[in-house]
């Protein structure tokens, strides 16, 4: 049971790093003494270091000698930008490690705790290892697939309608369900939107939240065919945060150029039959630069066709007790399904009130219909 707890604490701290330490994961460690004081407590830092280790050591200092290490990942062991966490924890002399699980990134991958074992400190592996696992599920699929974690947030109506069918959407949804919406944009790397949102509702894909506005992450347009205005709210303020423009391959130069004076990095894509972008290249592009884990805000274009490619790990789903009736726009765009049996399939994971609106969540569905 001690362990148990001091575990999760470890996890607790490891939640604190989500959206500011990628390509890093987000870890915590723990340091509890013989006699059960927490001498440490340590996460992964803004940009990914120092690691949790290395803050729980340097927290502990000398009273780390014949601790317990509780870290809710596998200590690295190959020399980066920072020295092995192994070898630190070696140096510090603690007793036993308590590790949730291996890091399957192949520069560790069992180094680390073979490392541990080698110096004569135990060490136990398993303990919480699906909660560290999903706390880390972007990490994971960067490392294994290439990808980020997928997350799409939807606000809409009962019937699924995030606008009338002239358009009007402000607003479906509470107040109180915007400001989880927002809490969401700082647990991200990177938030995402089609043209037609960026053109639609012009906005800064920003976290206000008090005190949170330094964690707005990358913001990111699909434009395949170049439709931002350069005028936009999102070129115009590029220079203070960091948007990335994906675009299909071939479009004018000149018009890339602007984007890029103004502050925009600009990612070239090849296009996916008659869809102006590959989502499935757009989500191995962004993998490779770093991101773990990728916030999606629509519109339903861009949702269906990540939807088609089977790229959508997780929903947000806040719904407002209205109806807009079968002229309103969808939430998502159209799949060209003919049987209900090849439908994306999801499991509720979480459904709770947030003000006068419900927020369902649900995670991708790991056992195919039968």
């Amino acid at each position: 049971m001690t362990d148990l707890v001091h575990m999760r604490a470890a996890l607790s701290l490891a939640e604190r790093g989500l959206g500011q330490v990628a390509p890093n994961p987000a870890v915590g460690c723990v340091l509890v003494s013989s006699d059960g004081q927490i001498v440490g407590r340590g996460w992964t830092q803004p940009g990914g270091r120092p690691h949790a280790e290395t803050e729980a050591l340097r927290r502990a200092g000398p009273l780390a000698k014949g601790a317990t290490a509780y870290v809710t990942l596998e200590p690295c062991s190959h020399h980066g930008k920072t020295p092995p966490c192994a070898d630190a924890l070696v140096a510090a002399g603690i007793a036993r490690a308590v590790v949730a699980l291996e890091d399957s990134d192949p520069r560790v991958s069992g180094r680390g705790i073979a490392r541990l074992r080698d110096a004569g400190i135990a060490v136990d592996v398993g303990l919480c290892a699906d909660e560290a696992r999903r706390l880390n599920e972007g990490f994971f699929l960067k490392v294994e697939q290439g990808r980020p974690l997928v997350t799409v947030k939807l606000a809409s109506s009962l019937d699924g309608n995030i606008a009338t069918h002239s358009g009007d959407s402000k607003w479906i949804t509470g107040p109180e369900a915007r400001r989880h919406a927002h809490l969401l944009r700082a647990t991200h790397d990177a938030i995402l939107v089609g043209s037609n949102t960026a053109l639609s509702d012009d906005p800064e894909l920003t976290c206000r939240l008090p005190g949170l506005a330094g964690r707005s992450p990358v913001r990111i347009v699909a434009d395949g065919r170049l439709r931002l205005p350069l005028t936009s709210r999102l070129v115009a303020t590029a220079s203070q945060v960091p948007t990335w423009l994906c675009t299909r391959e071939g479009n004018d130069p000149s018009r890339l150029d602007a984007y890029r004076d103004l502050g925009l990095e600009v990612i070239e894509l090849p296009g996916d039959g008659d869809n102006p972008l590959d989502v499935t290249a757009l989500a191995q592009a962004l993998g490779a630069r770093g991101i773990t884990r990728l916030l999606v805000e629509g519109g339903g274009a861009v949702i269906a066709a990540l939807l088609q490619r089977d790229l959508i790990d997780r929903l947000v789903w806040f719904r407002a007790g209205l109806a807009i009736g079968g002229d309103g726009v969808p939430a998502i765009g159209g799949l060209g399904l003919q049987r209900v049996a090849d439908a994306p399939d999801f499991v509720r994971t979480d459904a709770v009130p947030v003000g006068a609106d419900m927020m369902e969540c649900y995670a991708r569905n790991p056992i195919p219909r039968a």
